[in-house]
């Protein structure tokens, strides 16, 4: 395999800081592009990719805001053409579960040319103690318009694992691995396993789509996020993701990691003090 720099786009965000850091510890060169880097990567200014993607030999993509949106497919598509010329080895993409437009996205990448690897993911389980539900949380209160559903929340650090196995193992090489935690939870019983490993008191309430939005806009979320959300919610968070899938043990020979696990070493970090 080539020993020119990985390229990861999206360095700062949950997986690609987690697949940087293992790939620096094993030595391997990385590029971290975002908007503010010395070879600067701007998802809304095409005209900044052909040089972000210059003397590398793969790539680690993830889509902002997510890979479901409209556009992201031709934006996946025009990438993975300037990566063709520019004779990278592999693109690997993450993409979403259960989402019509990470679908096209990952069709798109398939057709390019480019050898491809794509790890296919829908809830996180960090998003409850690293993104927008933590600050709620910690209010003591969690209110989303999520009711009976499940979900097979996913471990971030599997989903790095695998990137990092991917881009490291040419066996992974044109491979789609769909992946989730080992169990399906509703939100109020991933709420309850938060505040017993916490020990304090956090309530989950059900709310309408309408007064969530309603108060996200309040707390000034970008329009975009906040009509990106509702779908999650509302279209995505239907019952199509309940099944379990086995990426991660396809991938990694190892059971994925369970929910109580996270929450047991999210808690002792302290992240959910009051």
């Amino acid at each position: 395999m080539s020993q020119l720099p990985i390229l990861i786009i999206g360095a700062n965000g949950k997986t690609g800081a987690r697949v940087n850091r293992r790939l620096n510890e094993r030595g391997i060169a990385t590029r971290a592009a975002s908007r503010s880097s010395e070879t600067p990567f701007d998802w809304t200014h095409p005209e900044t990719w052909a040089a972000a993607l210059d003397g590398l030999s793969r790539a680690y993509v993830t889509y902002y805001p997510d890979v479901a949106v409209e556009g992201s497919a031709a934006a996946i598509a025009e990438l993975s053409r300037i990566a063709r010329e520019k004779g990278l080895e592999q693109i690997v993409l993450l993409s979403g579960r259960g989402e019509p437009g990470a679908q096209r996205a990952e069709v798109a990448l398939r057709d390019s040319g480019v050898p491809w690897t794509i790890v296919r993911a829908s809830w996180f389980d960090q998003n409850f103690s690293e993104g927008y539900l933590l600050d709620s949380l910690l209010a003591g209160e969690l209110a989303l318009p999520a009711g009976a559903v499940r979900e097979p929340f996913i471990d971030v650090d599997d989903i790095a694992d695998i990137v990092v196995a991917a881009l490291t193992d040419e066996r992974h090489l044109n491979t789609l691995y769909e992946v989730t935690g080992p169990r399906s939870l509703t939100f109020a019983e991933a709420v309850a396993e938060i505040a017993a490993a916490a020990g304090r008191p956090i309530r989950y309430t059900k709310v309408s789509p309408e007064d969530f939005a309603a108060g996200m806009r309040r707390a000034e979320v970008p329009a975009d996020i906040i009509a990106l959300l509702d779908e999650l919610f509302t279209v995505v968070l239907d019952g199509r993701n309940e099944q379990i899938a086995h990426g991660v043990e396809e991938a990694l020979g190892r059971p994925a990691r369970d929910f109580s696990d996270y929450a047991r070493a999210a808690a002792a970090t302290g992240v959910w003090r009051a």
